[in-house]
């Protein structure tokens, strides 16, 4: 049972909460009555509103239209007008645009051009508009006037500001690549950059308006005439300033190298200016006097060794004496050669330079043929000289001066290395203008290998003839001329290998080219040295003493042998005869002992074997006496008659000279030494200083003078 006090309690708390929200329903009814209110007085206002917007709008709209009208009408009437104005502008164009036509573009392009584009839309008016305006053929006169300057501007600037390249600079373009690595690059500026910008405008110009390509005639040929005079430049230059050694050189690289030490050297074969004329002096001064003033004598015994650079040097020093240095022929061509393989190393890197400069100005669908024309004259001109020297080889060869095919040899290494350069350079000319240096190096390995070929069959058919033959036993020219020669094929030995694999059609040919020719040259090589060890053994029957036949077979076998030796051509020998070092010793060994019998006879006299037996403190028998005189005087005599004989023979490698004495002193002196001994106490005369001319010691002594004509 619930209390009485709480129920109460409850039911006032429940009764408050009713009365509560009995007054909140009340409030919210009051709220809407008020709020409904409202919104009857704002749809009012706005129903009022949208009355008096009606109202403006009707009012305002018309006034809107005609205003519209008016300022359309207005934009009509300033478009009329300046459309006026801008026809009658064009009847104008001919009187403002007069003087500056007049006057030229010089000092002044940018206007000038402007003006002649207003020209130009003038013309491009009047012939729309109205063809039959006299206007119309007036602007069309001022245009061509206009246009015709710009050409002679174009012409003018080039023609002003383009100046052969300096030899120097060519020089030091060229030493970037050939001879220091690390130098810094050289640049050409054909033009100044305010002139060249000028030109590409012209350019730009006539070819968008002037429809004229005439100017890119003007261009290759003002640009064509510097590249030769370049070229030219470059020659005389190397000319004038040739040492007496005839090497070239370019002040300015020479002044760069000083101050940059960690350059590195060429590794592209260089040729060396004057080394190969040098060697054909030498062919031709063996040839004409010999050393010792005797024709086809070769006196080397003055050079112990056979010391081939002191020989070369004694040459080069007679011929100076004799000509002065750089003064003859032979120096002239030498300079010649070496200034055309600068120019063709000149003429790639130039024209290289010529075709950057041409892509800036001329049109790119005409640079190919615009630079073939711009090339052809220098080239031409490269070629012809490189022609005239082939021919000049071949009128050489055809007297029979073998030697003048050295010429060919640098030239044409230079050319194979150059070529890739070249057929870059040329890519996109005519075919004819590609075909160009193939077909000089066509020409020159034709040539080459031609004078090759006779070469060795003149060493095989050189006649036998006693003035021909030096006297001394010593080098033949012939012997000293073919190991020359080969000794410069050494120095261009890809060259001439290349010249010999030209003239085969073999598939070895192709498939192995390098190693083909290596062994055509080295088979080549060992043709001329047997060719010419067969000449020589013909030659040595000239002599009747036998004795100076061996002396002669060996002194030209043992040069060969040492020369082969010592510039290292016995290993390209071997590549084919692998033999050959040990089958030149045997032949020297053999002649040594040919040689060594010309002293049997004198031997003979003294030999044991001769010898009578005489018993010690017997009374001799005149004849027994008799015996032992003819054997010393024949000793006597014979001995003298060989030195006298043998003094005026020459052996001039002196270590050859040394052994040949040494062993024929031991083998004479100790058989004469035995014979003194055993007679020396026989009393076979009263007079024994008459017989016992010579003491061992004296004998020695003359055998040392052997082959000294000074002693």
């Amino acid at each position: 049972m619930i209390p009485t006090d709480d129920a109460s309690t409850r039911k006032r708390e429940i009764e408050d909460k009713l009365r509560q929200e009995q007054e909140t329903l009340n409030f919210i009814k009051e709220s809407l009555e008020k709020s409904d209110q409202l919104t009857k007085n704002m749809v009012s206002i706005l129903s009022s509103f949208e009355s008096r917007l009606m109202q403006l709008e009707n009012s305002i709209i018309p006034v809107h239209k005609q205003t519209e009208n008016l300022q359309r009408l207005q934009d009509n009437v300033e478009k009329t007008l300046s459309c006026l104005d801008h026809v009658i502008s064009y009847y104008h164009v001919a009187k403002d645009s007069e003087r500056i036509i007049k006057e030229g573009p010089t000092g002044r392009l940018v206007e000038y051009l402007e003006c002649m584009g207003k020209i130009q839309k003038a013309v491009e008016y009047f012939q729309d508009n109205n063809p039959d305006s006299p206007e119309l053929n007036r602007v069309k006169s001022l245009f061509e006037k206009g246009k015709e300057s710009l050409e002679t501007e174009f012409r003018n600037l080039l023609t002003r500001h383009s100046k052969p390249v300096p030899p120097i600079l060519i020089l030091d373009l060229i030493s970037t690549e050939d001879e220091v690595e690390t130098q810094e690059e050289v640049t050409l500026e054909h033009l100044p950059e305010n002139v060249l910008a000028d030109i590409i405008c012209i350019s730009g110009w006539l070819v968008d308006y002037g429809r004229n390509q005439d100017f890119m005639n003007v261009y290759y040929q003002i640009r064509s005439s510097q590249l030769d005079r370049s070229l030219r430049g470059l020659k005389e230059h190397l000319r004038k300033n040739s040492s007496s050694s005839g090497v070239l050189y370019s002040p300015a690289v020479q002044n760069k190298r000083k101050d940059t030490p960690t350059k590195k050297p060429v590794k592209r074969p260089v040729y060396i200016p004057g080394t190969i004329r040098k060697a054909q002096n030498l062919l031709k001064q063996y040839s004409q006097h010999g050393l010792d003033g005797k024709k086809g004598v070769s006196n080397l015994t003055s050079m112990e060794g056979h010391d081939h650079d002191v020989r070369f040097k004694h040459h080069v020093d007679n011929l100076n004496e004799k000509h002065g240095p750089a003064a003859g022929k032979d120096d002239v061509l030498d300079i010649e050669i070496d200034a055309y393989i600068h120019c063709i190393s000149a003429f790639v890197k130039l024209a290289q330079s010529e075709y950057q400069l041409l892509t800036e100005i001329i049109p790119e669908h005409h640079q190919k043929k615009t630079f073939d024309s711009l090339i052809l004259e220098a080239l031409d001109n490269l070629i012809q000289e490189g022609e005239s020297i082939v021919s000049a080889a071949r009128r050489a060869i055809l007297r029979h001066d073998y030697s003048a095919v050295l010429t060919i040899f640098p030239i044409l290494r230079h050319l194979k290395i150059t070529k890739p350069d070249f057929d870059q350079v040329l890519q996109g000319t005519a075919a004819s203008t590609k075909n160009k240096l193939p077909q000089l190096i066509t020409s020159m390995e034709t040539t080459g290998a031609k004078a090759l070929e006779e070469f060795a069959d003149s060493i095989k058919n050189d006649p036998d003839k006693e003035y021909n033959m030096p006297k001394d036993g010593t080098v033949h020219e012939l012997t000293s001329n073919a190991i020359l020669f080969l000794q410069q094929l050494l120095d261009f030995k890809e060259t001439a290998g290349a010249m010999l694999t030209s003239q085969e059609s073999s598939s070895s040919a192709s498939s192995y080219s390098n190693e083909f020719s290596k062994r055509l040259l080295s088979t080549y090589i060992c043709k001329v040295l047997g060719n010419l060890q067969l000449n020589l053994l013909s030659k040595s029957k000239v002599y009747e003493d036998p004795a100076l036949s061996a002396i002669f077979l060996l002194n030209n076998y043992n040069y060969i042998l040492k020369s082969l030796e010592k510039c290292g051509l016995i290993k390209l020998v071997a590549v084919t005869q692998k033999t050959a070092e040990k089958s030149y010793q045997e032949h020297i060994q053999q002649q040594i002992q040919t040689y060594q019998r010309s002293w049997s006879k004198v031997i003979d006299y003294i030999n044991e074997k001769s010898l009578p037996a005489f018993q010690p403190g017997a009374k001799l028998k005149d004849k027994e006496r008799q015996m032992i005189k003819d054997k010393f005087k024949g000793f006597n005599d014979g001995l003298e008659e060989l030195c006298k004989i043998q003094k005026a023979w020459a052996i001039p490698d002196k270590e050859q000279r040394d052994n040949i004495r040494q062993v024929q002193k031991q083998i004479v002196t100790e058989a004469y030494n035995t014979f003194l001994q055993r007679y020396a106490t026989v009393s076979f005369t009263k007079n024994p200083e008459k017989y016992i001319k010579y003491r061992p010691e004296h004998v020695a002594e003359m055998i040392d003078k052997l082959f000294d004509t000074s002693a």
